[in-house]
């Protein structure tokens, strides 16, 4: 009977102890689940981590394995090599802002979003994206790339590129086949290659304003089937060599995109050809800024104009201007993005006063410009010179 209650009680005090260990157990993993770095903020059940503008030069080594967000941007880190791809089920990842020379190798593969815009990364090497078959968006903006490799077949999934801000001199060729936005503004662009945009499908939206073109080849632009935007202005279009500049003069004019920016012309927009058969005024305003851009810091993009014009458009007159009638409607060739300088229009009105409004066609920083405004009430003298002018030129734009 006493070697029987001693089996009991060893029974007893193993189950209590098996019993501690497993409360202990749980206990740690609850603790584990839970942790968040001190200087990081988290949410959504500690997957959402912000890290960012908190001085780190390394990444915080208690984050937890299956976060989905990690924002690490406006910090001091300059290399992150193999230190993400423990985080097998990160999608979106934020390293803008940063010292980095490269993109960090061994990046998760679940990534869908990466935005490693204003570092120090000067190439894009064709192993540093191959095997992200889920990337859909990546921005390298404001680094100092001068040429990128990408891989045939590879980032099948990606839709949004952007490039903007660097220092390429010819538009990057094998470029993902599935991009509908490819945004190349405010380089040294020179040239495209032939045969570089021909495997773009897709391609919707493609900026190359605020570049230094000159030129392009015969038919760059004719296998972009798809596409509904093309920004052109604020390029040194060399509009006096007439035999280099009339074939792409003729496809913009025939072209069912809306190219902004049409060079040569003192027209703001171009183009959408389908549209010339309803003989209706068409608004060149467009307000939706490239995808990818912080519309906290930058202004809308309404139009993007050329400074240059062609033979035939050399007139006495700004080569911005409007026409404001009775109803209201404006046309007006107006930049506010980024970079590009703004003008006020010469603006004619049909309504009971006339005023006319000139500014300097010389380009000048924001806020330098002087412009003089002149009332002409209606019968003075040369109200009927004055209408007959402003008929003449409306009459000569279309």
């Amino acid at each position: 009977m006493t070697e029987l209650m001693e089996r009991i009680r060893t029974v007893h005090t193993m189950s209590a102890s098996m019993l501690a260990c497993l409360l202990l157990l749980m206990l740690c993993g609850v603790s584990v689940l839970a942790i968040c770095p001190p200087m990081c903020s988290c949410g959504r059940g500690h997957r959402v981590v912000d890290c960012s503008a908190r001085g780190l030069v390394l990444l915080p080594n208690s984050l937890q394995h299956n976060i989905h967000f990690l924002n690490l941007s406006h910090n001091r880190l300059q290399d992150l090599d193999g230190a993400l791809g423990r985080f097998a089920h990160l999608r979106t990842l934020d390293i803008s802002h940063n010292h980095l020379s490269h993109l960090p190798a061994g990046l998760p593969r679940a990534l869908w979003d990466i935005h490693a815009s204003a570092n120090l990364i000067r190439h894009l090497e064709k192993n540093d994206t191959a095997y992200h078959w889920n990337l859909q968006f990546l921005d390298l903006s404001n680094n100092l790339l001068e040429r990128v490799v990408f891989i045939n077949n590879t980032l099948p999934s990606l839709r949004a590129l952007n490039l903007s801000h660097n220092k390429f001199w010819t538009v990057p060729t094998n470029m993902p086949h599935n991009l509908q936005m490819v945004d190349l503004s405010h380089n040294f662009l020179l040239q495209i290659l032939p045969g570089s945009l021909d495997r773009l499908p897709r391609l919707s939206r493609f900026y190359l304003h605020a570049n230094r073109f000159a030129s392009v080849s015969e038919g760059v632009f004719n296998r972009l089937e798809a596409l509904q935007l093309l920004t052109l202005g604020d390029n040194p279009w060399a509009c006096e060599a007439e035999e280099n500049i009339t074939n792409l003069l003729n496809w913009v004019q025939q072209t069912s995109a809306k190219v902004l920016g049409c060079p040569c012309y003192i027209r703001p927009n171009c183009g959408e050809a389908h549209l010339s058969t309803t003989r209706t005024r068409h608004s060149p305003s467009y307000t939706e800024p490239p995808l990818g851009a912080d519309t906290r810091d930058q202004p809308h993009l309404h139009a993007v104009t050329s400074g240059y014009l062609s033979k035939s458009a050399l007139l006495n007159f700004p080569y911005n201007w409007s026409i404001e009638n009775s109803s209201g409607a404006s046309e007006q060739a107006l930049i506010k993005g980024v970079g590009l300088l703004p003008s006020t229009p010469y603006s004619l009105s049909t309504q009971t006063s006339t005023t006319i409004r000139t500014r300097s066609t010389k380009k000048a920083l924001p806020g330098r410009a002087r412009s003089t405004s002149t009332q002409i009430q209606p019968g003075k003298t040369h109200t009927v010179a004055l209408n007959l002018l402003g008929t003449a030129i409306i009459l000569c734009t279309f």
